[in-house]
């Protein structure tokens, strides 16, 4: 009697790319997420090889979809930009996130943060930026070896990876790009914008301006020698 051997069955493994939460607790966690995201991306908008990403799922070991932790912002030297439903890392180049921020809210638990610290840690972010807006308070780690090191002054501290600049003033945090340049929300950046476009637009009405009063003046000259040549003056010699 000849055994009939059935082909194993794989069993995909499903990654969620949500868990139906919402991205923020309250509007200052979701504005601060946003406005460091978006900023970093205006930052690494020319090189094609920085991944940053808000809110996504990342999943650093295959086959275990129960790992996972889904940064406020995470940033990824090595890997190109482009959409993803989920940072699955063994489909890119074994490339952790290099960067993590959070954004704390009254709804963060300290348990809850302290899973966090130990799985960046586990898998080997370099830098970890933690900020809660409420209490003015922003505290960093830095990888040293297999484990993190308290950034122990984070005012005036500059991102190895990013260049960034942190300034803690009196009510708020202010982030400065590597050329000076501080970190703005949306509505600031249009401001600023339409600022620009104001600016440029009166300095145009400007040129015109003295554009028009050159042609005047051209005019009048070009009257006046006909004046004297009326009168018999011999302008070719003036």
């Amino acid at each position: 009697m000849v055994q009939q051997v059935t082909p194993e069955t794989t069993i995909e493994v499903i990654y969620p790319e949500s868990d139906g939460q919402p991205m923020a607790d309250n509007t200052e966690q979701f504005a601060w997420i946003v406005k460091i995201k978006e900023n970093l991306e205006i930052l690494f908008a020319s090189p094609s090889d920085v991944f940053i990403a808000g809110d996504l799922f990342w999943y650093p070991v295959k086959g275990n979809p129960n790992i996972k932790q889904a940064p406020d912002t995470m940033v990824v030297f090595g890997r190109p930009k482009g959409k993803r439903g989920s940072y699955l890392q063994w489909n890119e180049d074994n490339i952790p996130p290099q960067v993590v921020f959070e954004i704390l809210s009254p709804g963060n638990t300290l348990k809850e943060m302290a899973k966090k610290l130990q799985f960046y840690q586990r898998y080997a972010v370099e830098e970890y930026y933690i900020y809660d807006p409420d209490k003015n308070d922003l505290n960093g780690l830095l990888r040293s070896g297999d484990s993190f090191e308290v950034i122990e002054e984070m005012n005036g501290w500059i991102s190895p990876r990013l260049g960034i600049r942190f300034q803690l003033t009196s009510d708020t945090l202010e982030i400065f790009s590597p050329t000076g340049q501080k970190f703005l929300t949306t509505v600031e950046i249009d401001q600023l914008r339409e600022q620009e476009s104001q600016r440029a637009e009166q300095e145009s009405q400007a040129k015109e301006a003295a554009l028009q009063e050159l042609e005047k003046e051209r005019d009048r000259y070009q009257e006046l020698l006909v004046k004297l040549k009326e009168k018999g003056i011999d302008t070719d010699n003036l």
